[in-house]
Parts: C-alpha cells; structure tokens; sequence
C-alpha cells in the first residue's frame, strides 16, 4: 500500500500532509457547503468537519472558534469577488461603458454567481449577529466599487452628452440590481437565472445610456 493510501483512512478523510493553506480552504469550501445545506445558524464545527472529511481537532487548530471560521470564509468570498471583477474591469482597458460592463458581467460570472456563495453572502445579511462583520469586511470592498462605478458613468455622461442623469444615481441603482437579483436567483432558480440578471441589468444601462449600450433583443416570450 502506497503512502497516500495509508494516510487516507476508510472514511475518506483527506492525507495529514497537506498544507496548512490546502487545509484551511478545504475547511472553508465545506463551511460554503454547510452553510448552503443547513444555514447559518444549523452550520456548526461538526457539520464543516463532516463535509470536509478531516478531523474537528484539525478544524480547531486552523480556525480557533465557528465565528472566525466564518469571518474568514466570509473574507474570502469577499476577496474572490473583489479580484474577479477587478480583474474584469482592467481587462476592458479601452472605454468607460466597457470597464463599467465588465464590472457587471463579473458579478454574475458562474464562478461567482453560484447559489451557494449567494447563500452565504444572505446569511451574513440577514443575521443581526454577522451584520458587523458582514460590513466591516465588505465596506471598503464596496465604495470601491461604487467609486469606479459613479467615476465611469460620469465618463459616459460626458463623452455622450447626456442631460439629466446623475452618475452617482445610475451607480446606486446597479448596485442596488446585483443584490436584488442575486436574491432572485437564489429564491426563484428556475424562473430567474443569472442570463436574466444581464439581460435586465443591459435593457437599464441602454435606457439611461442609448448611444453607448444596445438594448437586447427580445426574448420569444416577448415576441
């Protein structure tokens, strides 16, 4: 029997050998998936351990109680959701409305816009406790983005000579569109997915801005 063999047990747990960063993101991919079968509150250090297959005493030593287990998997949603759309935005290096579309698009990329992560995301909103964190974490996160947002919009307003909109109106309003309809996908999953995200969000952009977005083509429904 080979070393690997040995070092995985019948329950299927995974070698001892890994690194520490291996071992916390197995810890923090199982807390995503417990938090999406049980909740928030049903998510416990069994259940995390369970669903990763390692041992509680390991779980302990990596992460010292259930909140900082969950703040930390809370920080890395964050930070993969932050690097992805930043990431996004500096590819589409050549027009405004561009990088502000690829800020949209990040936002419902399948790498992103997965009912679990959503799930997690809702339990820190909607539990008075995590509320803190929630905004202690993601603030910074945020203004960020709404400054890009309101600074590129300004950037449309001026390049199409549109009168009347407020930039920092349209940029409100797009982030007020990803949390309402990542909500939709996560309560109403086969009648609202993220291509009918986009497709909203696109019909908005081509309302307040017609000569730098294009309204979509109607769907069959719409005939």
């Amino acid at each position: 029997m080979s070393d690997a063999s040995k070092a995985k047990n019948n329950s299927g747990k995974k070698p001892r050998t890994a690194s520490k960063e291996v071992r916390r993101q197995q810890l923090i991919d199982a807390t995503i998936e417990s938090i999406a079968k049980h909740g928030l509150t049903g998510t416990t250090m069994t259940t995390v351990t369970r669903e990763a297959g390692l041992s509680l005493g390991l779980a302990n030593f990596h992460f010292s109680t259930k909140q900082n287990l969950f703040e930390e998997t809370l920080r890395y949603l964050a930070d993969e959701h932050h690097q992805f759309w930043k990431k996004s935005y500096e590819k589409a290096n050549l027009a405004p409305e561009a990088k502000l579309k690829a800020i949209v698009d990040a936002h419902f990329h399948p790498t992103i816009c997965k009912r679990k992560k959503i799930t997690v995301w809702y339990g820190f909103f909607g539990e008075a406790k995590s509320r803190a964190s929630y905004r202690k974490l993601v603030a910074e996160i945020d203004a960020e983005r709404l400054t890009l947002s309101i600074r590129l919009c300004r950037d449309i307003i001026q390049e199409g000579g549109y009168e009347n909109i407020d930039p920092e109106n349209v940029a409100m309003t797009l982030e007020g569109l990803y949390d309402g309809f990542w909500l939709n996908i996560l309560i109403y999953p086969n009648e609202f997915t993220r291509f009918d995200a986009l497709r909203r969000i696109q019909e908005y952009l081509a309302s307040q801005f017609p000569k730098h977005f294009e309204r979509p083509p109607p769907t069959d429904c719409e005939g």
